[in-house]
Order: C-alpha cells, then structure tokens, then sequence
C-alpha cells in the first residue's frame, strides 16, 4: 500500500465532487452534462467527450452523456447540466453532486447481436428495453438497435417479445369495464386526425376509451400535438384516470403517462432518424394500447403510393403481424385499410388540424367531408365492435350521434375534464400557392406535402403548417389557390418556400 505524506491532504478514492448547475440548454430528452476540457475532475478520472458519467446528488442518481467545453462561461469546480437532465436531477438549486463512471450496459451486446443477425430471445429484449426505458442507453445505442429492427430482421416472434417488455417497461391501466375499446392510424398520411372526433362519438354512446397518443414521429402533428392546442395532454395517471371515469374518455398524450416510457424513448430517436420500422410500429402501437388497459382497438392502414404504406400486399402483412401480436398478448385487434392516395381534411400541422376536427364536430357547413366520412367509417367499427350497433349499422349510427350535436358536447366535456376548451393559436405569416395552368389535379405528394409542413416549423411550431385547398380529381383554372402556407416566423415560411420552389410537382396538374 502506498503511503501519501499527510501534507498533500489527499485521501485515497475520494469520490469526484462538482456543483452541478442547470445551463438551459433544451438537448430534448436526451440528459447532457457539461465540464470545462481543464476540469480537474473531467481529466483525473479520464472522461472525455461522449463519456457517459454517473452524476449522484439530491439524492438521486442520473446517466448524462459528457460534453467538454472551453471558455470561462463555466468554473472549473461546476458541472452544467441540460435542462432535462436538471429535470431528472430534481433540484431547485445548484447542488453538490459526485460523478463517476457509470456500470458498463451489459444488454447493449445483445444489440451488438442483433445487428449480426442473431435472434432476440424475451430476457434479451426485457434487458434491452429495460435499459432504454431506465435512460441507461445514450442516443447513439438507441439508434444502433433501431437500426438493428428495421429491414424485416424482426421474427413475429421477437415482435411479440419486444411488444411485451415495452408494455412491463412501465405503468399498466385497469379499468372495472370487461371491455375496453381503442383506435389508432399508423400514420403517413397527413392531416388524418380523426381520433378526437371518434372518441368523441362512441364515448358520447357509452363506450369506454381511454385513449393515449404519440407526438409527431415522422409527420407534421401527432394526435397530442393537435388536441395539445385545444387542452392539456399532459396529464397524470391519476388525472387520467378521474377524466375516463367522469367522461369515459380521454385524449392525452402517452408519454405523459408514463406507458411504454420506452417507446417514448425511442420514438424520439426514430423523429430524428426519419426512420418507422415494421416491428417498432407494432410494438409501439400495441404496447400503448395493452398498457392503457384497452382490449379491443381498430387499427388504420391508409395505403397509397406516398403513405407509409405504399401497397395492398404491405398493408396485409402489416394487419397480419398486428392481429398475431394482439392475439398473443391478448388484444383483440381489428384492421382496416384505407385510401391513402392524398392528405385528409385541410389543415396539416397542429393548430390547422385542430380547426378541422372542430369544424366536423361542430357540423360547421365548412367542414372536410372527407375527415368527416373517415371518422364516421372509424367511429362505426368501434360500435359494431363493441355491440352499440349491428354488423353493417354501425357508420349510421356514429352519422346520428355527430349530427345531433352528442358528439360535440362530448369533446367538450372531456377537454374541461382535462383543463378547459381553448381555440387553437393562428399563425402570424401566411403566403398562398396558386396554379400555373389549368386542369385537373392529378397526383398529391403526402410525403413532400409533410416535408413543407415540418420546413414551415410544424409540430414545434404549433400554428404552422399547410393548409391544401384542393384533392385529387378537382380541376382548377389559372391563378386557383391550391394551398397557404403557415409560419410563425419569416425565416420559415422562406424555407417551407424554398423547398417548395425545387418541388413544385409535389401537387400535380394534368
């Protein structure tokens, strides 16, 4: 053992202190930390840049992936902490922490595997998800095991697995209803929002749904960015709870709720990706569905050339793996596949979206008839579904409920149930798009449609988006507007213009 002269004060495996401080810097969900390249702690104990570092202090523990700055802006004897990584901290105020290396993530070998080709058994996967939901995975290994899932490499086997640990990953809904009903689009066809007003029909007739939503993935809105510009999403378990037992219904977001945190996780990589794996859309739907208790739900397949789901033969085996992924896990699953050959309704983005579902709800004369009859068709699966109305009888029955008005003071009910009704926000900078020429519109582009939505700040930006004033089969003369473009900014609304400028077939005249 070796002796240190009692002048040096030094004493042997003293844990690494730092002040840890909150620098406001917004990394989204991923926990960053900062230190000086000159701190004394960041060179002693060898980390580095992209170092995953172990910070303990108020009590709590938190893994932050290492940045290393220059500059005075931090002392040496502080540690900089990202907003949510201050949020997962828990402190008010800076506070002593120690760090140290964190345990090295003994399932990331699995994922290693994987990419190899290995098959995932369930202890596997549970280990894998376990580690991403307990935020143990930095971005760059969630990543690699999605990566790892996509092209076909999932078994239906492991997709049942992966299903199953992302629904034990976190909190799980019982409700004394036997049966509990859900419905859900798989998405890639903008402005297709009609969740709120189906929930608003078949909970307005007694049929319980308790319905949880994703933020945008790949798209301009998600259902918990529209319904976030009309009410809180946000909530609590127990707040959602008290909103399905006071209306029979909710609409909030899933990640508020602390269901399949997992799949929040990696659904946040999969944004920034711009990837939607086959297994990681089953597993995500499905686990949110099971965790929020549900037992029967109706699942939307739009099919078209720039949908998610570009053809039949897809589309069916996508319905084939959902409906053996329910069975096994015990959730009846219905598929149905519709028209995904042009954007629903007008509005894509979420405060333009929201206007829409209210307009239907409101049976305002200006109302999309197409997101009208799609919700209606949706609406009336679940009452055939669930015995409110016979096989066949179940798309007049939602038609009744929407015109008489139960409908609409449904939605509002459960929007005070969840924090009060509030009109949506409109944006500030607005340019229109007219024809060039005369004709009939021929072809609408969904997914470079989407891509001007997101270049004008949609969902972040709540207001911005596009709202389209034309579908397919119209004819237009010269100098029709075929859409406005929504910003909140001038500097978004010239890059939603600019991509435009390089894509103007994106909505095509014959």
């Amino acid at each position: 053992m070796i002796q240190i002269p009692k002048e040096f004060g030094v004493t042997i495996h003293e844990p690494s202190r730092l002040t840890a401080r909150s620098i406001g810097i917004d990394t989204y969900q991923e926990p960053v930390a900062y230190m000086r390249e000159d701190c004394p702690v960041c060179r002693s104990e060898g980390f580095e840049a992209q170092s995953r570092v172990l910070v303990t202090g108020n009590r709590v523990s938190i893994v932050a992936t290492l940045n290393v700055v220059r500059g005075d802006w931090l002392a040496h004897d502080e540690i900089g902490l990202s907003e949510i990584a201050w949020q997962l901290l828990g402190s008010n105020k800076p506070c002593p922490v120690t760090l140290s290396h964190p345990d090295p993530v003994e399932s990331f070998r699995h994922v290693r595997a994987k990419l190899f080709g290995h098959t995932l058994s369930s202890l596997e996967l549970r280990t894998i998800i376990d580690d991403v939901a307990g935020r143990r995975y930095s971005d760059v290994q969630s990543s690699a095991f999605l990566a790892a899932c996509v092209g076909g490499r999932m078994t239906s086997t492991e997709i049942v697995e992966l299903t199953r640990a992302m629904v034990e990953s976190g909190e799980r809904l019982e409700w004394p209803q036997a049966e509990v009903f859900d419905k859900h689009c798989v998405g890639g066809l903008p402005g297709n929002r009609t969740t709120p007003i189906v929930v608003s029909i078949v909970t307005a007739c007694g049929v319980i749904m308790p319905k949880t939503s994703s933020r945008a993935i790949t798209s301009p809105a998600g259902t918990a960015d529209t319904m976030e510009t009309l009410t809180t999403v946000d909530l609590s378990l127990d707040a959602m709870r008290t909103v399905v037992e006071r209306e029979g219904g909710c609409l909030v977001w899933g990640g508020g709720v602390d269901l399949s945190p997992a799949d929040d996780m990696l659904i946040r990589i999969e944004r920034a990706l711009d990837i939607d794996s086959e297994a990681q859309l089953v597993a995500s739907v499905l686990s949110k569905k099971i965790a929020a208790g549900s037992t029967h739900t109706i699942i939307d397949i739009p099919v078209g050339e720039t949908a998610k789901v570009r053809d039949r033969g897809t589309a069916d085996r996508l319905a084939e793996v959902l409906r053996h992924t329910g069975d096994a896990l015990g959730l009846n699953v219905q598929v149905v596949v519709t028209d995904g050959s042009q954007p629903v309704g007008r509005g894509i983005g979420p405060a333009l979206e929201a206007r829409d579902v209210l307009q239907v709800l409101q049976n305002h004369p200006d109302a999309p008839q197409d997101l009208r009859d799609r919700a209606i068709l949706l609406a009336g699966l679940v009452f055939e579904q669930s015995g409110v109305a016979g096989t066949g009888e179940g798309s007049v029955r939602a038609l009744e409920v929407l015109e008489d008005g139960h409908a609409w003071k449904k939605f509002q009910a459960i929007c005070e149930a969840q924090g009060g009704l509030r009109t949506p926000p409109q944006s500030s900078h607005q340019q229109i798009l007219a024809a060039e020429c005369s004709g009939r519109i021929s072809t609408i582009d969904n997914r470079r449609l989407a891509k001007v939505a997101k270049l004008a700040g949609a969902p972040n930006a709540p207001a911005a988006g596009v709202d389209l004033h034309v579908h397919l089969g119209d004819c237009v003369e010269v100098g029709a507007p075929i859409m406005t473009v929504h910003a909140e900014s001038p500097g978004e609304l010239a890059y939603a213009l600019g991509y435009l400028s390089r894509h103007p077939d994106l909505v095509a005249i014959d």
